[in-house]
């Protein structure tokens, strides 16, 4: 059984060009994107507008917000999207040394820090417009990431394709939340 969960692992998790990769080296990019990926979802958690987070909860419920303002349900996708970026982000760190290794991972780095940046900016410190800003280079950042990812193993940047839209749409309704409540008192 451990041998078949250790194929599947390979397979997920390592490029077909990566050469041989030991279970060890496996391991230590699981841990390593994975730990990013957790560090990152643990601080935009910390400034998410839940309803477990009064204050935000209460800013976010009075905000005025677009009619294509998703209901609280559809945020689940978070964590199939976390998931898929850890896996996009391990079969990267698995590839072979290169310029183009190493630009795919300072891309995939930064989408782990500017994700947790935007709630931090719109939510935790209601800076709405910079929160816009930020969400438009977290989307230029991903398609960056996307190119870069796919001149080094396609999987890895197919696996970052639904983050990449996803997030697109969250610049859309970060400026719509920004543009509706743009001279209102806080």
């Amino acid at each position: 059984m451990s041998q078949a969960l250790a194929e599947g692992a390979r397979r997920a998790l390592v490029p077909r060009n990566a050469g041989p990769l030991g279970t060890a080296d496996i391991a230590t990019a699981l841990a390593v994107c994975g730990g990013a990926v957790l560090a990152s979802a643990l601080v935009s958690a910390r400034f998410s507008p839940s309803p477990a987070h009064g204050r935000l909860r209460r800013d976010y419920d009075r905000l005025e917000k677009p009619p294509f303002n998703p209901p609280d349900a559809a945020f689940v996708i978070w964590g199939p999207l976390y998931a898929a970026l850890t896996a996009s982000g391990a079969r990267i760190w698995n590839a072979p040394p290169g310029r183009e290794r190493s630009r795919a991972l300072v891309h995939w780095f930064g989408i782990q820090g500017l994700n947790a940046l935007w709630l931090w900016l719109g939510f935790g410190q209601r800076r709405r417009g910079a929160a816009t800003l930020e969400a438009a280079l977290t989307t230029v950042n991903a398609v960056a990431y996307l190119d870069a990812a796919r001149r080094v193993d396609r999987p890895a940047a197919w696996l970052a394709a639904p983050y990449a839209a996803w997030i697109g749409f969250a610049a859309l309704l970060s400026e719509e939340l920004w543009r509706r409540n743009r001279g209102r008192v806080e």
